[in-house]
């Protein structure tokens, strides 16, 4: 897939998913759907399936604050590359873009920058200065240039409405199979393994620690039962089913009076060395919340039952190797 945050190197003529698309949702697939290579079979001419993003997100360019993210970058040009898109366009959100008016902002955006032939938003989309264009507004505005527009509706799931914000307020809340029903697949992690404080290893549990990206979103502090998968060359992030079984920890480990949040996964009946490895992470279900126990063999005791309750879920091999 071809990314570019340049208006001047996309591939044209395009067929646009105009969005934010933070997480690749379930709701979000829906609006890219009418611009995947199947759907423009039809078309007279040859269209590249653009998927156009704003960089950095609108709110966090106005509020000056950095904003978490579901799917930083890299994650989010995965997970659109598996959906068959062939180009991302991290369309750079300046005071300039800001300013421009709806009408502005399709003619000399999408219609002579992009050379959109064909566009789909969902029907919440708002678009131009002070977010006054509207998906309706974008329709008429591109009938005029004899462009279509397709808007997809807000799509819901057992009666929740799939959104970025439910997603992340159900990982919060550590409701995972509620957020990844809407994502369509198990909520990840992804991060490359660095050497900690090896408490773990003492512990008799080695865990691997994961520096991952500065705005990636984090689930509710706790205990996970996970899937990993260890990254190797060439690997596509969005393709890779994490098999290896595992327990995660996210917090700040009040027993051994941590001061720092950390993300450390400890796998199970595996051994080997992790640093320097990328690890996909997957959180199949959310087991306690991060506690202080009295005492380092308290929580030894924990950690044990911790690995048995993630077998129970994951349905791994009996045994523990320690490593």
């Amino acid at each position: 897939m071809w990314i570019t945050s340049s208006l001047t190197a996309v591939l044209t003529p395009t067929a646009v998913a105009l969005g934010n698309f933070d997480g690749v949702h379930l709701g979000h697939r829906q609006v890219i759907q009418p611009v995947l290579p199947p759907q423009l079979k039809s078309t007279n001419e040859k269209l590249c399936s653009t998927v156009v993003t704003f960089h950095p997100h609108p709110q966090e360019f106005f509020s000056g604050q950095p904003r978490c993210l579901l799917t930083p970058v890299d994650e989010k040009a995965a997970q659109l590359s598996a959906l068959g898109v062939q180009q991302l366009v991290l369309l750079p959100f300046d005071r300039e873009l800001a300013s421009l008016s709806p009408e502005q902002f399709v003619e000399q955006v999408l219609l002579q920058r992009l050379q959109a032939r064909r566009i789909s938003v969902g029907s919440d989309f708002h678009f131009g200065r002070g977010r006054t264009g509207t998906a309706v507004d974008l329709q008429e505005i591109a009938s005029l240039h004899d462009v279509e527009v397709t808007i997809a509706p807000l799509k819901s799931l057992a009666g929740e409405r799939i959104s970025s914000s439910a997603i992340r307020q159900a990982l919060q809340a550590g409701d995972l199979p509620l957020s990844n029903q809407l994502l369509g697949r198990p909520y990840s992690l992804v991060g490359k393994v660095f050497q900690g404080q090896q408490l773990g290893r003492k512990l008799g549990f080695p865990t691997a620690n994961l520096k991952l990206p500065p705005q990636k979103f984090l689930p509710r502090l706790g205990v996970y039962a996970v899937r990993v998968h260890i990254c190797q060359e060439g690997d596509i992030l969005s393709l890779i089913a994490p098999t290896l079984p595992g327990v995660m920890n996210i917090g700040y480990r009040p027993t051994v009076d941590g001061t720092r949040q950390v993300v450390e996964v400890y796998l199970l009946d595996w051994s080997g060395d992790l640093y320097g490895q990328t690890l996909v992470v997957s959180l199949e279900k959310f087991l306690r919340p991060e506690q202080k126990f009295a005492s380092l063999e308290e929580l030894k005791a924990q950690i044990q039952v911790d690995c048995e309750a993630a077998k129970a879920v994951l349905g791994s091999a009996e045994g523990i190797n320690n490593g």
